[in-house]
């Protein structure tokens, strides 16, 4: 029914950027909230940022608040997710992912499509 696939991951040295993206095709999009979520080696899947139908409202995780900046563009069915400052920690496979909702939260309860993940990886 619906399929997300993320494209921009890469490997940056730390304090560079990158900027993810997530197309979106079938079934429809713009009234459902969208997020990114990260996970790496050994951890649990952790909420980086969500948007809502409208891009008007957005989430951050502290660790993402500052340095990173979700939007949407409905027209082209498209999320993204800018990554400034990037650290170390950072490292990890960042999936996008459909919210049940049209506002978006940090639970991954919430969300019922993901894509399969872009890895990013900074080096120190």
């Amino acid at each position: 029914q619906v399929q997300l696939v993320e494209s921009g991951g890469g490997l940056v040295q730390a304090g560079g950027s990158l900027r993810l993206s997530c197309a979106v095709s079938g079934g429809t999009f713009s009234n459902y909230a969208m997020g990114w979520f990260r996970q790496a080696p050994g951890k649990e899947r952790e909420f980086v940022a969500a948007v809502s139908w409208d891009g008007m409202r957005t989430l951050y995780a502290d660790s993402a608040k500052g340095r990173f900046s979700i939007s949407r563009d409905n027209a082209k069915k498209a999320v993204y997710l800018e990554m400034n400052s990037l650290k170390p920690e950072d490292t990890a496979v960042y999936y996008c992912a459909r919210s049940q909702k049209n506002s978006g939260s940090l639970f991954l309860d919430e969300y019922d499509y993901w894509g399969q993940g872009t890895q990013v990886t900074v080096s120190s």
